[in-house]
């Protein structure tokens, strides 16, 4: 099946373009930028507008092969120069965290990043980028400043820049999103990890996690180190320093795997998960998928009437937005050190009952503000191993 580019991907181009055509003059209908997993971008550049000041341009989203709902959509970016750091505007749309803002003098630290029309805006905590701002996600914001920084490079440009991002259908298809429910309102993400999209095939994706665990049986390995995405990897490689090379991406296909394992034999599964996947595991659920069940809230909840808390906790846990946001409570209200264990003993209880006898079945939950939430009581203890 094809890969596609995410949103992130056509808005890094689109800036590149801009910004080339900003600064070095002329027009520029096709560029290329390497997206974070080193596979090269070709985009064809679309409804060029130049003024002296400022250079708009768009690239439209190609979602390979993916029934994504942004298939097609222009992505534009308009790159203008400015003499100084840019005021965030009345309405402080600005990670306080943008490299613009705290006196970096590299180019990557003299660009400047907002959304426009069509772009969403962060109203519920517990999401990739503050509230307040524009949910343009980290790893876009990096792929923009990258590009847009060798630009500024290669014409020797010491000022500014403001790169503005929009989407004008934006607006209207995020209605048919998960955005407004998870607190993103007004319109689209722009998002991705890797700048590409991979075609979400069922078929597909298990037939892959199948032949990887065949890989690894057949090179003599008996335990298995499964996680639904790249921020699992990227939590076990900060924390333990464990190589991502070694594990197997399930993606929300846990229960298929769990079942994979123990047909190749593995005598362990290590399975490395966020909260807001793992959680769902505490009620039984072994594919995370939302279309599947999405009761997160409500196992968070459970979890915190068990540990006795006051009834409004549980009520503020099911107003949430997002299961980061109700672990905020949790902690805020110091009922974390009880919830956890308990959350963990139940996903420990449902993946040895779907595993049987073997593999023996470990986990590791965590958050992305708070870092590790529980783990089993041999998790911990396999990766220390690993580091040794």
């Amino acid at each position: 099946m094809r890969k596609g580019f995410t949103t992130g991907s056509c808005a890094a181009a689109a800036a590149k373009a801009a910004a080339w055509m900003l600064l070095g003059g002329g027009r520029k209908e096709q560029i290329e930028i390497i997206t974070p997993v080193g596979i090269r971008y070709k985009a064809r550049i679309e409804e060029i507008s130049v003024r002296e000041d400022a250079v708009c341009c768009a690239v439209r989203k190609d979602a390979g092969d993916d029934p994504d709902i942004t298939d097609q959509m222009l992505i534009y970016a308009k790159v203008s120069r400015t003499l100084d750091v840019p005021d965030p505007g009345p309405e402080g749309r600005v990670n306080p965290d943008d490299p613009v803002r705290s006196g970096k003098e590299s180019a990557a630290g003299k660009i400047y990043i907002r959304g426009g029309r069509g772009i969403g805006r962060v109203t519920r905590p517990g999401l990739d980028q503050p509230v307040g701002c524009d949910a343009i996600n980290s790893v876009p914001r990096a792929m923009i400043r990258k590009e847009v920084g060798s630009v500024m490079e290669l014409f020797d440009y010491r000022g500014f820049l403001t790169v503005e991002i929009f989407a004008p259908e934006g607006e209207e298809l995020a209605k048919r999103t998960f955005n407004p429910r998870l607190g993103i309102e007004g319109g689209i993400s722009i998002i991705g990890t890797t700048g590409i999209v991979e075609p979400m095939s069922t078929r597909a994706i298990l037939d892959t996690i199948r032949v990887e665990i065949s890989q690894k049986k057949a090179m003599g390995e008996s335990v298995l180190v499964v996680v639904p995405g790249n921020y699992g990897l990227q939590f076990l490689k900060d924390r333990y320093g464990f190589d991502p090379q070694k594990a197997v991406r399930c993606s929300n296909f846990i229960g298929d795997t769990i079942d994979m394992a123990k047909e190749a034999g593995m005598r362990k599964l290590v399975l490395c998960g966020h909260v807001g996947k793992l959680i769902k595991l505490s009620g039984g659920i072994m594919n995370t998928h939302s279309r599947e069940g999405d009761c997160r809230l409500e196992l968070l909840a459970a979890a915190a009437l068990r540990c006795h808390a006051p009834s409004q906790i549980p009520e503020r846990i099911l107003a949430c937005a997002t299961a980061e946001e109700a672990c905020t409570i949790l902690q805020e209200e110091g009922l974390g050190r009880q919830c956890f264990p308990l959350i963990m003993d139940r996903i420990h209880f449902y993946l040895k009952k779907r595993a049987g006898l073997q593999p023996e079945t470990e986990c590791l939950m965590y958050s992305n503000q708070y870092g590790l939430l529980g783990a089993t009581k041999g998790a911990e203890e396999f990766f220390m191993g690993e580091m040794t």
